[in-house]
């Protein structure tokens, strides 16, 4: 039977932007770890039966005639979204919901406190994450979520609907997953990848003692403004500045040509596999890198990321019990992949099975739809990863250039036009103004 899925995502797995395009209008949600687990939900899903349209992020109450019209399922892959600061979002996206006639899946969502999980600081969004429940349940047999804590969370509100499936991105290659150490203790030569949060302050000295002991560690970054930082340097107002995390152009890492990005996961994934080791506070770097083969640590700073870290029997520090002098050596000396490996099989099993509560279908269980989606993928010519601008050639920095000035063109002609509509209007109501001034 042939299956009309809307699926929460930025831009499909196949939709290829420049890494311009991508800062220009943001295809990757601000951080680049949506992309891993929107894309990986859109290959689970894509069986033989199923025509998959990303949804842009469009919430928008007054599409849901035209949702209800043109599609069977509405599929909501989530992150962090039970959170303070998305708590709007999270209200529009409840209003359009109510106004849904088909079913409402929500793929692994989470909730972000600190690693204890304070309920006390999550009171104020307690309404809205319930509204959105109410809405998702009135039209789904359950809700998907990330781990432990976002469970208890929600059984705190009152709801009992709720199944732990983790995130879709652990389960990109089905259950055939396994991540082995190819050696027995890293060196410094090794390669490193650093997975930077470049919030989490406290990891400036570990940040300074692995630039300086490991040559080839890199800094694999994921967010929208350090995309800004690589693409066109410092703002304006950040000129000169300097900093110990790598958030200026004049950061070490950036001046050594040690930081990469990438805007889809596939060239990301394919860079990883060269690694000896990742680590650091960025969950779906992390998780990045494990599905990729390479060995990975997670320093859990919050909830959301520790949930997960426990979910998959990710090798794992709580941040906050880090010493100051941590070596990656250590923490990949002590990283035990046995509990990831032996319970893979059986979380895949669970979340293939909460889509099959669902009706949904799941690419692995249909012919080679999976292999299909693979090869489709090898076929795709994707962006290669973004470095500092002082690692480019003046020719590719021109090409950069001329490209700015040809989309500013464009958008000086796109708002002259949204503008002219405003003019007449101006125009009309000033005229007639004028007319009743003159006949008095």
């Amino acid at each position: 039977m042939h299956q009309r899925i809307l699926l929460r995502a930025r831009k499909g797995p196949f939709d290829v932007l420049t890494p311009e395009e991508t800062y220009e209008r943001d295809w990757i949600g601000k951080n680049s770890g949506n992309l891993v687990f929107s894309h990986t939900a859109y290959k689970l899903l894509a069986t033989s039966a199923a025509e998959i349209t990303p949804s842009r992020f469009r919430a928008d109450p007054r599409d849901a005639d035209e949702i209800n019209e043109k599609y069977d399922v509405f599929v909501i892959p989530l992150a962090n979204a039970f959170r303070r600061d998305y708590a709007a979002r999270l209200v529009s996206m409840t209003r359009l919901i109510e106004r849904l006639k088909i079913p409402v899946v929500v793929l692994g969502v989470g909730v972000q406190t600190d690693v204890d999980g304070d309920r006390e600081y999550l009171r104020p969004i307690d309404e809205p994450v319930s509204a959105f429940c109410r809405a998702v349940l009135d039209r789904s047999h359950s809700i998907g979520v990330r781990g432990e804590i976002t469970e208890k969370y929600l059984r705190t509100l009152g709801f009992s609907a709720v199944e732990q499936i983790g995130c879709p991105s652990m389960f990109l290659h089905g259950d055939s997953f396994r991540v082995e150490k190819a050696k027995a203790a890293l060196d410094t030569e090794d390669r490193l990848a650093f997975v930077i949060s470049p919030y989490v302050r406290a990891l400036a000295p570990l940040v300074r003692h692995h630039h300086r002991r490991y040559p080839n560690l890199r800094y694999v970054a994921q967010g929208l403004y350090t995309l800004g930082t690589l693409l066109y340097g410092d703002a304006p107002n950040l000129r000169g500045k300097t900093d110990d995390m790598p958030i200026h152009t004049s950061h070490p890492l950036f001046v050594e040509d040690k930081v990469r990005m990438f805007m889809d996961p596939w060239p990301w994934l394919e860079y990883l596999s060269g690694f000896d080791f990742a680590f650091g506070t960025r969950i779906h770097g992390t998780i990045t890198a494990l599905i990729s083969g390479t060995p990975g640590y997670l320093l859990a700073h919050d909830s959301r990321t520790l949930e997960l870290a426990r979910y998959f029997d990710i090798p794992h520090r709580l941040m906050r019990d880090v010493p100051a002098d941590v070596d990656a050596a250590q923490l990949y000396e002590e990283a035990d992949y046995t509990a990831l490996n032996e319970g893979h099989k059986e979380r895949f099993a669970r979340i293939g099975a909460f889509l099959a509560k669902h009706d949904l279908g799941l690419s692995f269980a249909d012919g080679d739809s999976a292999t299909r989606f693979d090869r489709q993928v090898r076929e795709t010519v994707y962006p290669q990863a973004v470095r500092p601008a002082s690692a480019h050639t003046a020719e590719e920095l021109l090409t950069r250039i001329q490209w700015l000035r040809e989309n500013q063109t464009i958008q000086q002609k796109i708002t002259a036009r949204r503008a002219q509509p405003l003019r007449e209007q101006v125009k009309q109501a000033v005229g007639g103004r004028v007319r009743r001034m003159l006949r008095r």
